[in-house]
């Protein structure tokens, strides 16, 4: 079993949260190797944090452990999970922050369409397994209400780090919380329409098409009422705007050396439509 762990959570950089997820961690598994994902994620953005995760975990060993924390239901009846696919495991608490991982990995098109949340049950596809974290013995006493992070998934994530089966640690399920990710349609016209589904740390513009939906590169792309022709291969091709296919194969709005978020005044979930160059 790896002993790679990677966090990725809402809690900033400015409190004690990180620090004591980690020695959680280290309390069980003295050796695990603790990577950070981010910790930037806007607080309660879960859509945020599973679109973050799903484009960072794929570059780990084989097997990692991930554990992913936006929870604004923390001490409520929501379920902590282990999602177990043929690459990696997953801890989480079961509201929909593992939506993009599966819905990759599903066959299931129930879980994607145009919609967004709130997340329902759907059921797990081939080649996926999950259990429900339930067995106090696995848990840091006694366990906070407000701190499921410290107390709960991180002493979970070790636990499996040692090579604990996952199915010691609670039922088998069959479904998790999913929420319908969105995906880019072709209108009647034939033009493609898009959203931005992510704004990084840059500004850039991140949308859900992704380069097997552009068939060619000499097209239009039109957002909060600008247009920029032709995709480019890097940032700094032009001094304008730009449309990039990025690192992780996503259609991209950038601007050189400025934020593009702020250039445009666009936000997430704003419209993108690709149109071809006449």
């Amino acid at each position: 079993m790896s002993s790679v762990i990677t966090l990725t959570t809402d809690f900033g950089l400015t409190d004690a949260y990180v620090g004591a997820t980690k020695g959680a961690i280290l309390s069980v598994n003295p050796d695990a190797v603790i990577v950070d994902i981010t910790h930037s994620i806007e607080p309660q953005n879960i859509v945020q944090g599973a679109f973050v995760l799903n484009n960072a975990y794929r570059y780990f060993p084989k097997h990692s452990i991930h554990i992913a924390v936006v929870d604004p239901g923390v001490g409520s009846k929501r379920c902590g999970v282990i999602l177990k696919t043929s690459s990696a495991l997953f801890v989480a608490p079961d509201n929909g922050i593992l939506s993009w991982v599966i819905n990759e990995l599903s066959l299931n098109d129930d879980c994607s369409n145009q919609g967004s949340l709130p997340s329902a049950k759907l059921l797990l596809g081939d080649g996926l397994e999950a259990v429900a974290v339930t067995d106090p013995r696995f848990w840091r006493q006694p366990v906070s209400a407000t701190f499921h992070a410290r107390d709960i998934f991180a002493p979970v994530a070790a636990g499996l780090s040692l090579g604990i089966s996952i199915y010691e640690f609670g039922e088998k399920l069959n479904s998790l919380h999913v929420f319908p990710v969105q995906r880019p349609f072709v209108g009647q016209d034939g033009s493609l329409s898009g959203h931005v589904i992510h704004v990084d740390h840059f500004g850039n513009l991140i949308t859900d098409i992704r380069s097997t939906d552009l068939s060619r590169r000499n097209v239009v792309i039109e957002i909060a009422g600008y247009q920029i022709r032709g995709l480019m291969r890097y940032y700094k091709e032009s001094d304008g705007l730009v449309a990039v296919l990025g690192s992780n194969g996503y259609l991209e709005i950038s601007i050189p050396k400025r934020n593009a978020c702020i250039y445009l005044g666009a936000k997430v979930g704003d419209k993108v439509t690709v149109v071809a160059e006449q």
